[in-house]
């Protein structure tokens, strides 16, 4: 069973394949619990684009990713090991730090940037 303190650590290094990101994104919240980055851009009811985020709860620490949702074609070279941690269809759980895993999800979320970054992507999710 998974100990408060594993989840300690797991927050923080998902929260550690995030943060490189601030400078380019905003930080909406950051927490104990929490921390969410959501894009510059704006969607039709004029909140900000989500991004992404981690979220300590009491069965997993979860990675909630919006780029895999929106752009499910990101998927595709995704391990198989990556996809058992899938819930729905951007979220990933964890109980403990998988170093093999959360480089695999810093991939990730890379390319979910640059898909956020291109125009065309940009225009289909926020209507504008």
């Amino acid at each position: 069973m998974a100990t408060p303190n594993d989840f300690d650590a797991t927050f923080l290094a998902l929260k550690k394949i995030l943060k490189p990101y601030e400078r380019r994104l905003v930080v909406q919240d950051d927490s104990e619990n929490s921390y969410c980055l959501v894009t510059k851009h704006l969607m039709k009811s004029k909140q900000p684009l989500w991004f992404a985020g981690v979220r300590r709860g009491k069965a997993y620490v979860s990675y909630h990713f919006v780029p895999i949702y929106v752009c499910p074609e990101l998927a595709k070279g995704m391990s198989p090991e990556l996809k058992k941690r899938m819930q729905g269809k951007g979220c990933f759980n964890f109980k403990s730090v998988d170093a093999k895993l959360f480089k695999e999800l810093a991939q990730l979320t890379k390319s979910g940037l640059q898909k956020f970054n291109d125009p065309e992507v940009l225009r289909k999710i926020t209507g504008r």
